[in-house]
């Protein structure tokens, strides 16, 4: 007979990643990202269970992107008032805000509810190669094209 395992806080243990986004290709390097915040890259995976670890994005300014996503691709908001959209090209909101487009990017590879968003409050994304979380030790990720 066969028991289902599940994971005790114990059990879990995480780490800090350092992911740099130095020229690699956005939706390819978001879903690495993603999946070591689901914690799909340790062996003892339980669905439903956050066993990932926190990643530091730097050089998120640096970000490519192929075809013609820089002008075709738009981000969208809605204040809630009648004619409150807004939109954004890619190449616009890249110059304006770069850790919106990564931190968008990766939230569209997690499980939308709380569960999801618990795992985007485990990632921090910076525009530059500079970071304060130094003293937590992090792990360069290795990430090959």
């Amino acid at each position: 007979m066969y028991k289902t395992f599940y994971p005790k806080a114990a059990d879990i243990e995480t780490r800090w990643v350092l992911a740099d986004a130095d020229g690699q290709t956005l939706g390819r390097f978001a879903s690495r990202i993603s999946a070591v915040l689901l914690g799909k890259e340790k062996p003892m995976v339980t669905p439903g269970v956050d066993m990932g670890d926190s990643v530091i994005v730097i050089n998120a300014s640096k970000i490519k992107v192929t075809g013609k996503r820089l002008d075709q691709k738009m981000y969208y908001r809605h204040s809630g008032y009648p004619g409150g959209l807004r939109t954004i090209s890619l190449r616009d909101q890249l110059k304006r805000a770069p850790e919106r487009v990564i931190r968008s990017a990766v939230w569209g590879m997690l499980p939308h509810n709380r569960f999801g968003r618990r795992l985007l409050r485990k990632m921090r994304v910076y525009s530059g190669p500079d970071h304060p979380h130094r003293p937590q030790k992090p792990v360069r990720l290795e990430i090959s094209e």
